[in-house]
């Protein structure tokens, strides 16, 4: 975690799966991250003040009990791991669902509903996301100098 930032009142939770996060990451304030079931920041990502990320969410239908304290065979709804790939940013107060991985350089507007996985190099926004334009990969340049005035 070199040069990694998490902010004031941001809370992790990391109770059953990994929670892993990468170098050069910020994580702003208030952010919330459920990481129960898998939780993955790599490189050069970023999180804005506000985001929340869930790895399982409930069963709102009755079929299964809500409650976090309670043992998962009795709890429902979707979960699984969330990752986010190198070079990945997301906007104020947006949420992303559980199962997703937003990939390489990928950046999510504010106020957005990630409920499905995204591909590479994407500009997202909306609720639910939608793909509004290609983002510019010129920010690798800027990696690979950052390397080499390290070396």
């Amino acid at each position: 975690m070199d040069d990694t930032r998490i902010d004031d009142f941001t809370i992790i939770v990391a109770s059953r799966e990994h929670v892993e996060i990468g170098c050069n990451v910020h994580i702003a304030s208030q952010c919330y991250i459920s990481g129960s079931d898998g939780f993955v920041m790599e490189d050069f990502s970023g999180l804005a003040p506000g985001v929340k990320i869930y790895t399982s969410s409930d069963d709102y239908t009755g079929e299964k009990m809500t409650n976090p304290t309670l043992p998962r065979h009795l709890i429902g709804g979707p979960a699984g791991k969330v990752v986010l790939r190198k070079h990945v940013i997301i906007g104020s107060n947006s949420v992303v669902l559980p199962k997703v991985t937003i990939e390489e350089g990928s950046s999510v507007g504010s106020l957005s509903l990630v409920n499905k996985s995204l591909p590479a190099w994407g500009v997202y926004a909306g609720i639910p996301v939608r793909r509004l334009r290609d983002r510019s990969q010129n920010l690798l340049i800027l990696e690979k100098e950052l390397g080499a005035s390290r070396a």
